[in-house]
């Protein structure tokens, strides 16, 4: 029996019902892929995912990649082979792939529904499976010898890694050592070490192909100087996809690791005895903002995966509470009273409707955000690297993208990994801590996505000086703007929760706006940017409620609207849940962000004239 429990129910309400995604379906650069089409595609995944790719997720957890040093090459185990092969052979990664190299064209929000089923199922396969979005990036990025490159990474299916970070620097990539020597035919020679690199070796590709930044020799310090480059494990023929000589990249350890063990975690080192010879991506030195390319996506599919294992944790935890009978209805308190399902117990009942609250708002979230990418992707034409138009309603969708990305991965990564840990395993008592179920394994695998692509604090950091500050509130207002248009539209059955929601809104913007006074004042008193420092990750979490609070009331607006209609049908129990959902968070999680707002704006950043040695 498979661990994985998908929700396609709820995914298609939040493609159909909620966002509409029927009137980009079907139109413009999406004319091969209408509303039957991707419900098909989302019902042969959803299956796949169910099936062949849950199969090895729990075996390729006790019998993980085995490194061998003296060859410098893993082996994986064959459960999780024949999952990734099945995904491959299916042709689903070719949906990451650009229609120029044969890719199938789907909207963002398509793409990220099926990587939810992935993600949930089985996430290494999603994470090998990587190569083909590479692929896409260097074939729009690239010059034209590595546009070939990028078609042979998609016929070969090799894999492709992100390599930034380096021992010594860990989070601060301008601080990069690694270096690289331009030679006199072009190529150039990169020398150093980087680790925690995903992806970067196995045993079922013959090839690999690393996206490296690197300073070149005389380039300044910082994120500025840095240059990004592509090395491959093989060297390739461009004209025939032959494989060449071995390059100087090698990976020198693969991390013994907590959770997610079958996707390898490696040290590369480059140029160490024999030269690591790569090619400067589109012949231009803009490494930190093309790796950004790389770096946003890589954001919004942690996202995706944290959401698509909680979501996977409470449909367990709620199968089993459904079973499991214990204890007296607390109306029955008799000694000889009938024992109930611990359903029936309503603190466990309380745990359900939480974890059901924030695994279905973080799907909207995510859903949301892929809409936002829906527009820039029709505007672009499917090219990640076109200008928008100042103004025009893909720039402004990316500046709102952009301002959501932080709060997908950073605020879902977080939510998720509490609430598997606090309430899906608790809803086991103690059967939740055995190896007899999946939940202790998927706290261990989550816990990684509050760290990779920017731990939370980093992306609290980004999210208020980069998104908001930098931005200057115009995304933050559009959302504001959307936000109170909901409030507005709520019926007579939800206004209570409209109002919960108005005054939440109202805490967080109040957040915002102590912690733009800090960095105001920091410009004259540098010691109040630790009141931002201090505050940030908070402002964050609130920001997350706040909008998983909105999402889950326009859905709600929209289960109402059914039942009251009449015709809900076999979905009666289901959209009763939606408006139940959003009721549960209005009235028990948003009245916490007036605690948030007061904790906020009472910081005095003190905390940092503790000497280190009181601590």
């Amino acid at each position: 029996m498979s661990h994985y429990k998908s929700n396609v129910r709820d995914l298609e309400f939040n493609l159909f019902e909620v966002f509409n995604r029927q009137d980009v379906l079907g139109t413009g650069i999406y004319e091969d892929v209408d509303v039957d089409v991707a419900k098909d595609i989302i019902g042969q995944v959803a299956k796949l995912a169910e099936g062949d790719l849950a199969a090895s997720l729990i075996d390729s957890d006790r019998n993980p990649p085995v490194y061998d040093p003296e060859t410098k090459s893993v082996t994986m185990p064959e459960s999780f082979k024949k999952s990734y092969k099945s995904y491959i052979d299916a042709g689903w990664g070719m949906l990451d792939a650009p229609v120029e190299l044969d890719g199938m064209k789907v909207p963002p929000s398509v793409r990220w529904s099926l990587a939810e089923l992935v993600c949930g199922a089985n996430p290494a396969v999603h994470m090998f499976s990587a190569s083909y979005a590479f692929a896409s990036l260097l074939y729009f990025m690239g010059n034209d010898e590595q546009k070939k490159l990028a078609k042979h990474i998609v016929d070969g299916g090799w894999h492709c890694t992100m390599v930034l970070t380096e021992p010594d620097a860990g989070s601060d990539v301008g601080a990069g050592r690694t270096k690289a020597t331009q030679n006199d035919d072009g190529t150039w020679n990169i020398t150093g070490v980087k680790r925690f690199i995903t992806s970067a070796e196995s045993d079922m590709v013959d090839n690999v192909v690393h996206f490296v930044l690197a300073r070149p020799e005389g380039a300044g310090p910082g994120t500025k100087g840095l240059s990004l480059f592509i090395v491959p494990k093989f060297h390739v023929d461009l004209e025939t996809g032959e494989l060449g000589e071995r390059n100087g990249a090698y990976v020198t350890n693969v991390e013994d690791k907590m959770g997610l063990k079958v996707s390898t975690t490696c040290e590369v080192t480059f140029g160490d005895g024999a030269p690591a010879v790569g090619t400067l991506l589109g012949d231009v030195h803009d490494g930190i903002a093309q790796m950004f390319k790389v770096i946003e996506n890589a954001r919004m599919f942690v996202g995706t995966k944290a959401i698509a294992t909680l979501s996977t944790g409470y449909l367990n935890a709620l199968e089993y509470a459904k079973e499991r009978v214990q204890g007296a209805d607390m109306t029955t308190p008799q000694k000889d009273a009938p024992r109930v399902t611990i359903t029936h117990h309503p603190d466990v009942r309380r745990s359900l409707m939480l974890q059901k609250a924030y695994a279905e708002g973080l799907r909207s979230l995510v859903m949301y955000t892929a809409c936002q990418q829906d527009v820039v992707d029709q505007a672009t034409k499917g090219n990640p690297a076109a200008e928008l138009e100042e103004g025009s309603p893909a720039e402004m969708a990316a500046r709102l993208n952009d301002l959501l990305l932080p709060i997908v991965k950073g605020a879902g990564s977080e939510r998720a990994w509490v609430l598997l840990g606090t309430e899906s395993l608790q809803t086991y008592g103690g059967s939740g801590f055995l190896k007899e179920y999946p939940l202790e394994q998927y706290v261990r695998d989550a816990k990684i996505d509050t760290l990779y692509e920017g731990t939370t604090a980093i992306q609290g950091l980004d999210f208020f000086f980069r998104k908001i500050v930098k931005d200057q509130g115009v995304a933050l207002g559009m959302l504001q703007k959307e936000i109170e248009t909901t409030i507005g539209q709520a019926p007579e059955a939800l206004k209570r929760e409209a109002g919960l929601l108005a005054q939440a809104a109202t805490d967080l913007k109040d957040m915002g706006e102590f912690m733009f006074g800090a960095a105001m004042g920091s410009l004259e008193k540098p010691a109040e940017a630790y009141k931002i420092g201090l505050t940030s990750t908070r402002l964050l979490l609130a920001a997350g409620d706040v909008v998983i609070g909105w999402l889950l009331l326009r859905a709600a607006i929209v289960a109402q609207a059914r039942l009251e209609a009449g015709d809900a049908g076999k979905d009666t129990d289901f959209y009763t849940g939606k408006v139940a959902a959003a009721q549960f968070f209005a009235r028990t999680v948003l009245p916490r962000m007036a605690s948030e707002k007061a904790i906020t704006i009472a910081e005095d950043g003190s905390l940092m004239d503790v000497p280190e040695s009181a601590f």
